[in-house]
């Protein structure tokens, strides 16, 4: 059995809406991970009425951060962003057709951009929210001194 699924290989190697999005005040830009950890992923969110029309990301880490932020674009695209914030690296994974276990942290920092993107764009434009719904919960062995 292959250490990754087909999917993950896919997304890693022709990954999605690689880029970015020129800051403006309809885009939320959010980045979340370590060096120390090796993973850095930047979320880009362009949302045009409530919707996220368009979004980019540009991730420096391993395969695995590659295809989940690959992934993370694609279930948000076209989506309110209320329903956004309703990822979860579990829905990640599952569209992945799963990760292995030391490698679930990089679909976690992927839930964690697409929060970032968000809460900047509301910070930006004085939209009021729940602040519960933006608590990071990454961590991963190499992040703790």
């Amino acid at each position: 059995m292959a250490l990754y699924s087909d999917k993950v290989m896919d997304h890693f190697q022709h990954p999605r809406n690689v880029g970015k999005i020129d800051d403006a005040p309809n885009v939320g830009i959010g980045e979340v991970g370590n060096a120390k950890c090796g993973d850095i992923m930047k979320m880009y969110l362009k949302v045009d009425d409530g919707v996220i029309t368009d979004c980019k990301f540009n991730t420096f880490g391993c395969g695995s951060a590659i295809a989940t932020s690959s992934m993370a674009t694609e279930l948000i695209k076209g989506k309110k962003l209320e329903d956004a914030l309703e990822l979860s690296n579990k829905a990640v994974v599952e569209a992945l057709d799963g990760l292995p276990t030391h490698k679930i942290h990089c679909s976690v920092l992927a839930e964690e951009a697409v929060k970032a993107a968000v809460k900047n764009y509301y910070d930006k434009n004085g939209i009021e929210y729940d602040h519960e719904k933006f608590a990071e919960t990454h961590n991963c062995d190499h992040c703790v001194e």
